[in-house]
């Protein structure tokens, strides 16, 4: 993150005046970088910020887009907004992409049918409730290309370490972009394992967790 240098003439020559002058910018830039992060790449602008009540509607239709586009996710819900809002659910984010919601992100709590805290407690010799289960992670297929995923990655990494959890999560088997995209952040896989989803519908799912303690 950039910080202005520049500052009048009569406060140049005071050496001790200048550096306050420069460490309070920076403390007001670090400030609002923890209110939401500003990139530029591509001459394009990306904005990561906690998701609000009134983004739904445009998550919903970019949800809508990849469902379309990457079949994700698997089952269409019934209630789409109730979906990326689950009880479990700690935060969400999205990523707004020249001021247009472009991604989403959410950390929750472990729930039923979540099988990676269960592997991942198993091998840590710790409690389920010292994780925390990233998901509803995706991307509008015409916002990709910009590092869009990893950001949101990053950012729920983040929260669950702040909190004092560990990351994990599951992906469908067939989801073979997102878990190339996991692996190359360094994420673990836990397992595969196969999941009955109804009496009809038997699914294989990856379990992996972030890489570190």
């Amino acid at each position: 993150m950039d910080v202005a240098t520049d500052v009048p003439g009569q406060l140049s020559a005071n050496g001790d005046l200048r550096q306050k002058w420069l460490v309070m910018g920076l403390g007001l830039c670090l400030h609002a970088a923890m209110k939401s992060e500003i990139l530029s790449v591509d001459n394009t602008s990306r904005r990561v910020r906690y998701r609000t009540d009134r983004d739904l509607g445009e998550c919903v239709r970019v949800l809508a887009e990849v469902h379309e586009h990457d079949g994700y996710p698997v089952n269409w819900p019934d209630h789409p907004g109730a979906w990326l809002t689950p009880p479990s659910l700690i935060a969400s984010w999205v990523v707004e992409l020249d001021g247009r919601v472009a991604g989403h992100i959410g950390l929750s709590r472990s729930g039923a049918g979540d099988v990676a805290p269960g592997l991942w407690s198993a091998r840590a010799g710790v409690s389920t409730e010292a994780t925390a289960v990233v998901s509803r992670l995706f991307v509008a297929p015409s916002a990709r290309g910009h590092g869009i995923g990893a950001l949101l990655m990053a950012r729920a990494v983040t929260e669950a370490r702040d909190r004092g959890l560990h990351p994990v999560l599951d992906v469908v088997a067939s989801g073979t972009a997102a878990a190339a995209l996991y692996e190359r952040l360094g994420w673990q896989l836990l397992a595969t394992v196969e999941q009955q989803w109804s009496p009809e519908q038997r699914v294989a799912v990856r379990c992996y967790a972030a890489a570190g303690t």
